[in-house]
Formats: C-alpha cells, structure tokens, sequence
C-alpha cells in the first residue's frame, strides 16, 4: 500500500515536470539576467569611482564652467607728484558695467529703462545696438565705462538680468591744463597714452588681482571663494622735477602773453641751473586731460625743434674764446654792416662800425660773429655743439622729444660756418638749448636735463673752463642793459644776464618767410650765481611787436622775479645810485660803442635778432 502511494507520487510529479514548458533552461536564464545585472552594477559604480575619485577634474571643470567666474581686481595706479609731493595725477574708484546679451532681457521697455539709466545720448540708437544680431550671439558687452557710483547705482536698482558691475580706476588730473602736456593722460585701459603718463606706464600702472566667485545661471553673485585670490599689486608713485607753484605762475604769464600779442602759439622752460632739473615747463595751447575734445596739443619745449636763432651766439661765443685766439675786449670792425658770402648776403640791422666781442653779443652782430666763426677751423663750432648734445635726444625718456638737427656738412662752406655761428643751419628744442646753457651757468659744466626729481646735484661735465663761462655770462649781462636789445627782461634787485632772438620761420615751400618770426630769449639768474635758466619761445606775434626783445624778454622778468622769490634766492644787484649811474659807461666799455641820445633808443628799440 506505502510503495503503490509512493509510486503514485513519483509519476505525478514526473508529470508535472514534463508540463513546466521552462524546465532547467530557466535556472541559467535568471543566473544569466542576474549576472547582467551586476555587471551592470559594477560598471556604473566603477564609472561613479572613476569620475569622482580617479578623474574628478572633469566634472569639477563642468561645474566651474557653468557657476565659477573668474574677476579682474583693477590695480591702483601709482600718483605723480611734484618735486613737493603735490599730487598732478591720481585715481579714484570707478563702476564699469558690463552685460551678456544671451542671458540680458531684450524686451524694448527693459532697454529703453537701461538705456535712459545710463543716460545714452540717443536712446533708439542704444536699443538698435542691443538687439542687433552680432551683439546678440555675444557673451560680453561694454554698457558703460568708468561712470560713478551713483550712476551705476541707476542702473542696479532696475535689476535687470545679464548685467554686472566691475571696480575700476579712474585717472583725474588736480592740475589740468596747467601740467597737461608734461603729465599726460592714460586711455580707457587706464593705460598711459602721453607724457609722463606713458614714459613711466610700466612702473605706474601695478598688477591686476584676480578673484573667483560663484555664480548662478543668470550671472548673479552668490558667492566668493576665498581659496582663489589674488590681491592687486598697486603701481609704483614717481616723482617729477617740476615745481607746481613755478608751474602756475610760468602757465599763466605765457597765456596772457599769447593772448596779449595774439600768437600762434608759446612755450617756456625753466630749468635748475645747478642739476639740470626743469622746474616749470608749459605750452600754449593747451588741453584739458579731465575732459578731453579733440586732439591733443603737443608739448613743443621737449618735441619741438626749431632754428634758435640768435639765442645760440653766446654758446658760439664760448666756443670762440675757448679757441685761445680772442678776448672779450678785441675789437672787430662790423662795418659797413653787411657781407657777401658764397652768394649770401648776411646782414645787421644797421652799421655798428667797431665793437668789441662782448659788443657783438650786445648788438646781436651777425657780421661779427660771421668774422670770428671763419677765423677757426671749418668743423670747431660743429664739434662744440655736438659736445653739447645739440644732435641727439636728451635722454628723458619723454615719448617723441626732439633729437634736433645738427647735420654734417658735405663741403664746410663758409657760408654753413658762418649761419651756424649765429643760430641757423641747425634745429633743436628749448630743452636742449636749456641744457647747454648750463654750460655758460654752471661753471663750465654741462648738466644733463632730468624730469624727475634727482636725489642730489650730478656732477656734470665739463666742457669749457670757468673763466671761459663766466666772461660769456659777463658778456649776456650787457644784453639786458641799456645798449642791448632785452632791457625788459631786467629784474629789479638781481642781475640778469640774457640774450634774445628772433629767426624767421621756414614756409613750407623751405623758404624764409618776411612776416613770420619766433621770438626768443634766454634767460639767466641771478648772474653772479645763476639758479635759473628760462628759454622762452612765442611763435609769431602778430600784436605788439615780434622781436624776441620786445615779446619774450618781459615775460621772461615776469615769471622770473617771482619765482626766485618762491625759491628764496637772496638778491644779488648791490649797486648803490653812484655804481648804477655808472652802468651805461662801463656798457660803452665793453661794447666799445657810445651813441648818443636818440640813436641810442633807436638801436636798443631795434635789436639785431
């Protein structure tokens, strides 16, 4: 009975077996699904382990690409100061705003706000800019440059997506007009374009910073990280060698000046006699660099290069008596008060009939210096100027100063020896003219000019002996008494020793034209102790005359009577009435003329320049 119910069992269930349409297949079939799906496991966890463990960089990358940015921190640029520390240059915090025109609204009466925000001049123009289809597919756009807080606050309180702000710099100018041309300006890159600006841009303008920040999709600040920043390096401060209270008072008389004998324009320099540093240069015209329009003026006593003229006959003249040859008190005879020469004709105003040297440097006889200039060898006036760097640049580092023209001459002609005897046939700029002045002033010493302030007086060098400077600065003296041509140029208290100029000018045609002048004057004092070295130039007086004795020479005692009261420079005229009114006949010594009465006011009204 138990083994046919056993039986019974073992056949259903072998029955049963026959019926599963499966069978021992399905057994592999789940293992197979089951180990697919590890595998599958495994490589997604591997692919987690890889991503974040092994190659973490690159997700770290995405995230950063999409939420991380990365800011400029402008630097500080460095302030410009005078010799006394005054500020001419410095900078102040400004906004720059910027927008994405992918992620800004372009709906118009968004822009229309923004436009108005930012007070746009033509508020259609600004929308028509905005949705343009190049500007759309950009990511960055300049919306306003360096405008003020307030204004950028105009803008933000509209909270328009797709804009943001950055701090910048910008550069403001105390001084303006007054130091324009000298100081320069920087560009919308805060970027030194001019002057001194651009000479010393690498010193001035530091090292920008960085920063990153979080951000979310529509350019909105979230966070900073702190583990990424990089503080800006502010730029270097200069020095520079001018004096802003010489400075104002030199621009302001040169002005009136310009405006008074209605000229094309004018320039002055002012150098310290003792170091070659230029205490005061301006030019007018001048520009605003806080606010300009239109070009920018020049600065014509550092780029400018023009035939001096006359000014040049008391460095000739030094280079004469250096020779050995002459004396102050030889005599020449002028007369008849012209001269052919290699089919020129050279010309004094009128006969002089005899004088001695130091008359020809008072009566601005071109004749005379004609006669001496051929005594010597063809190239020793040549030669001497090139030692007084008359044909290459200063060394300022100034952008375009003036190499002047000093050019060798194919064949020494006697006509080339004589113009450069009294100032044409050469080119150079009032900072070079100033430069060998220092020569005559500083005891035979040529000073190199600086525009910076110098930690102590140079050396120099020497280039004449000093006796040979100071019977040249003996001589300049008698040119601004009362038989030279500068009797303006005298400053009550202190002895000025001077010489004027005027050459004509150049027409484009390279011809000399009749009605057109510079006038020039040079200027030392005091003369027993020379401090101050001035070099002025108005170009074509059309008013008031146009000698450079009758325009230059006052202005010359205008700045120079107050500036050496600035400096404190003790006076140095200790003649009484007796010695004063024996002044005109020691003039006739030394010149070796005397003209009576009207003759005389006639020749000191119409100087030989």
């Amino acid at each position: 009975m138990t083994q046919r119910r056993y039986s019974s069992f073992s056949s259903r269930q072998s029955s049963s077996s026959k019926r599963n349409p499966l069978g021992p297949s399905a057994s592999w079939r789940m293992v197979l699904v089951r180990m697919i799906l590890i595998l599958g496991l495994c490589a997604l966890i591997g692919r987690i382990v890889w991503l974040q463990v092994l190659d973490h960089d690159f997700l770290q990358g995405q995230g950063d690409a999409r939420t991380v940015r990365t800011e400029i921190i402008s630097a500080n640029r460095g302030v410009i100061m005078d010799r006394e520390g005054e500020p001419l240059a410095v900078s102040t915090p400004v906004i720059t705003l910027i927008g994405n025109p992918r992620e800004m609204s372009m709906e118009r009466q968004d822009l229309v706000a923004l436009a108005k925000a930012l007070e746009e001049p033509s508020v259609d123009a600004f929308v028509n800019r905005m949705v343009d289809q190049h500007n759309r597919n950009r990511s960055f756009v300049y919306l306003a440059r360096r405008i003020t807080a307030d204004k950028a606050q105009q803008v933000q309180v509209l909270k328009l997506p797709g804009i943001e702000s950055r701090n910048e710099y910008k550069r403001y100018y105390p001084a303006g007009e007054v130091t324009s041309q000298l100081v320069g300006i920087t560009d919308i890159n805060d970027e030194g374009s001019e002057g001194m600006e651009r000479a010393y841009n690498e010193l001035l303008r530091g090292v920008p910073g960085e920063r990153k920040v979080l951000k979310d999709r529509r350019g909105n600040w979230v966070r900073d990280m702190p583990l990424f920043f990089k503080e800006a390096s502010p730029g270097r401060n200069i020095q520079l060698s001018i004096s802003l209270r010489l400075q104002y008072l030199a621009y302001r008389e040169l002005l009136n000046t310009v405006q008074a004998h209605n000229a094309d324009a004018g320039s002055i320099l002012i150098m310290n006699a003792r170091t070659g540093e230029v205490l005061a240069e301006a030019s007018v015209p001048s520009y605003n660099p806080n606010n300009i329009s239109g070009g920018v003026e020049r600065n014509r006593p550092i780029t400018d290069a023009m035939e001096p003229g006359s000014v040049m006959k008391p460095l000739a003249m030094a280079t004469i008596l250096e020779s050995g040859k002459f004396s102050p008190d030889m005599t020449l005879d002028t007369s008849p008060g012209y001269m052919r020469l290699d089919n020129f004709t050279i010309r004094d105003v009128r006969n002089f009939g005899k004088l001695t040297l130091t008359g020809v440097i008072t009566k601005s006889s071109n004749i005379g210096m004609t006669q001496l200039a051929l005594a010597l060898p063809n190239d020793v006036l040549w030669q001497a100027y090139r030692r007084m760097r008359l044909n290459q640049a200063p060394g300022t580092a100034f952008p375009g100063e003036s190499a002047g023209s000093l050019p060798i001459p194919a064949v020494w002609s006697k006509s080339t020896r004589a113009t450069l005897a009294y100032g044409y046939g050469l080119a150079v700029s009032q900072l070079q003219l100033a430069s060998a002045y220092t020569t005559i002033a500083n005891d035979g010493r040529y000073l190199k000019p600086s525009l910076l302030k110098l930690p102590e007086a140079p050396q120099g060098e020497q280039l004449i002996q000093p006796q040979t400077a100071h019977q040249v600065l003996a001589m300049m003296e008698t040119v601004v008494g009362p038989y030279g041509g500068a009797g303006g140029a005298a400053i009550e208290g202190y002895r000025v020793a001077g010489k004027s100029g005027t050459p004509r000018k150049l027409s484009a045609q390279g011809k000399y034209e009749a009605n057109s002048h510079r006038a020039n004057f040079v200027g030392i004092v005091p003369a027993t102790n020379p401090r101050l070295i001035m070099v002025i130039t108005i170009d074509d007086s059309k008013q008031g005359g146009y000698y450079g004795g009758a325009v230059a020479a006052p202005l010359f005692a205008r700045v120079a009577g107050p500036a050496l009261r600035m400096l404190d420079v003790p006076p140095d005229d200790k003649r009484d009435d007796g010695e004063n009114s024996r002044h005109a006949d020691d003039a006739v010594k030394v010149t070796g003329i005397r003209q009576p009465g009207a003759a005389e006011a006639a020749a000191r009204s119409t100087p030989n320049d």
